[in-house]
């Protein structure tokens, strides 16, 4: 009674979290005039989505700069990761460690960090005379942007199947007499294809749900994206719910073809994790070879780490940035103003660790819960708990605030969450959700079928099993798990904007709002700060893993 009670709970939960908002969506798609209470009209915002002016534009700026993104970052994860997985090289560990960096970075941050560095009398026009200014704001420095902080996703991926698989096969060809080029090249590469390929999906779909970046730059660049325009319509006096939704399904569709993708390569080996556990390195020697991979290596950290890092702080400790970078400009009053009572910095902060806190412990719980019925238990039904757990994965954050919006915001409901921070709670818990999922997931698999069965003969319940057994041995994964919940939820940008209540700031939308009112400083020091913790929780998730996958 208990499980079953556990189950529909849990399959309730996975209802309102997921499956409501994109049931809502698909609904005002269907009927334009839904957000009124009528049916009538059935698809008639097909025609008006095929009559939007900027359709071709939207459409092509977003599977261009897409495309892009996951070329230029094969480009340069790849070498990158086989080098990586390959070789013996100094210092692998902070390879790692540097490379993560950019992941772990909000993407709307490091465009504007970019901005800082590149625009007309950026820091580099001021340090040097050269103003890349027209670069920056165009397509293919759009793209440049947001690879430079993807592209870990392919290097994670390559380099972690290197590890994993050894070079076993690459040294049985080299005793059979094939040069080490031949044995690359018809045994290496063909094992990395799907590594690659997923990688570069992945790259492609974290692409595609951007809205940070086209948001900074495109405006400028005259590059309009999909996610773009979603916000404009929902921001926009009159509001447009039948176009935002129309454009909804329309990126999900792109999402979910890009995910069925990536399934089908992967099939079920998560290959683009950056936390397993990676075999002992006992690549070959790189010989006259290591400089120059070094060199690449330490190149493509500065320009992707160092340079945006050092933007960053460096705005948000000079007093003014027409004063230019010279010693007499450098202040910790931005700093100081972040921590006054008289700002908005603490309140944001103060929200921003509340809701990740509660997204953590929500995802963390629900995921457990999840994982155990589908993994362990092996319930009737476990097909739609799996799938509404991991579905968020491919629903991009404007598409996950268009359907709470839709549906929370209606006159039926006695209690509604809608414009109070409950509803960025609900937010964060269904875009992080498939994270503990499949952490939690597969440190279930790999405890085996054994366990639980014989706790079970010895006269154990199942929540008692799932208490004293199945708990501690998870404990770790779960609790990785929600740091990464925590990290990601502190600093989400697309859902807060357009969900957060009146008189309600995040830390993101403070960043942003800053941003637009010119406080750059304030901004870039809240920024920093940001990252520095984001950096320190994701380590600390690392730590645990390894961990435990030690014991």
């Amino acid at each position: 009674m208990k499980q079953r009670m556990i189950s529909g709970t849990t399959l309730v939960l996975l209802i309102i979290l997921v499956a409501l908002p994109l049931s809502f969506i698909v609904l005002q798609a269907i009927f334009p005039q839904f957000s009124a209470g009528s049916f009538s009209g059935p698809f008639g915002g097909v025609s008006a989505l095929f009559a939007e002016p900027h359709l071709p534009a939207m459409l092509g700026g977003t599977l261009q700069i897409a495309f892009g993104v996951a070329l230029v970052s094969a480009l340069i994860g790849f070498p990158l990761g086989v080098a990586r997985g390959l070789l013996t090289l100094p210092l692998p560990r902070l390879w790692d460690l540097l490379f993560l960096i950019p992941f772990l970075t909000p993407p709307y941050i490091a465009a504007l960090s970019w901005m800082l560095v590149l625009q007309t009398n950026g820091y580099l026009q001021q340090l040097t005379g050269i103003s890349l200014n027209d670069l920056l704001f165009s397509k293919t420095g759009i793209v440049l942007v947001m690879a430079l902080n993807i592209f870990p996703v392919v290097y994670f991926a390559v380099s972690r199947s290197l590890l994993a698989s050894g070079q076993r096969l690459a040294l049985v060809a080299r005793v059979h007499g094939a040069s080490a080029g031949r044995a690359f090249w018809h045994i290496t590469l063909p094992m990395l294809s799907p590594a690659l390929a997923a990688g570069m999906l992945l790259a492609f779909t974290l692409a595609i749900e951007e809205f940070g970046v086209p948001a900074a730059l495109g405006t400028r660049a005259g590059v309009v994206m999909l996610t773009t325009d979603i916000e404009k319509k929902l921001a926009d006096w009159p509001i447009d719910l039948s176009g935002a939704s129309m454009l909804s399904v329309l990126l999900v569709a792109i999402a979910l073809c890009a995910w069925g993708v990536q399934k089908k390569l992967t099939g079920h080996h998560d290959v683009t994790s950056i936390t397993g556990k990676p075999t002992e390195n006992m690549g070959a020697n790189a010989g006259g070879w290591t400089f120059p991979v070094v060199a690449g290596m330490a190149l493509t950290g500065f320009v992707a780490v160092i340079l945006p890092g050092a933007s960053m702080a460096l705005s948000g400790v000079l007093g003014t940035l027409s004063a230019g970078v010279t010693l007499e400009n450098v202040t910790l009053s931005h700093y100081a103003a972040l921590f006054s009572q008289q700002g908005d910095a603490l309140s944001a902060l103060g929200t921003s660790l509340s809701l990740a806190l509660g997204a953590a412990c929500v995802t963390g719980l629900l995921g457990l819960l999840a994982s155990w019925l589908v993994v362990v238990q092996k319930i009737k039904g476990r097909a739609w708990i799996d799938a509404l757990s991991l579905m968020p994965a491919a629903l991009p954050g404007v598409v996950v605030g268009v359907g709470l919006i839709l549906l929370w915001n209606r006159p039926f409901w006695w209690v509604s969450p809608y414009n109070t921070w409950a509803i960025l709670l609900l937010s964060y818990c269904c875009l992080l959700l498939p994270w503990p999922v499949r952490y939690i997931g597969s440190a279930l698999r790999q405890l085996g079928g054994n366990l639980e069965p014989a706790a079970r003969v010895h006269g154990a319940s199942a929540l008692q099993a799932l208490r004293y057994i199945v708990l501690p041995l998870v404990s770790p994964a779960m609790l990785a798990a929600m740091l990464m919940v925590f990290a990601i939820a502190s600093r989400e940008l697309v859902t807060s904007l357009l969900l957060a209540p009146a008189g309600t700031q995040t830390v993101s939308v403070f960043i942003w709002r800053q941003f637009e009112q010119g406080s750059v400083g304030q901004g870039m020091a809240m920024a920093t700060l940001t990252l520095l913790t984001g950096l320190f929780l994701m380590l600390t998730a690392l730590n645990i893993m390894q961990r435990s996958a030690r014991g």
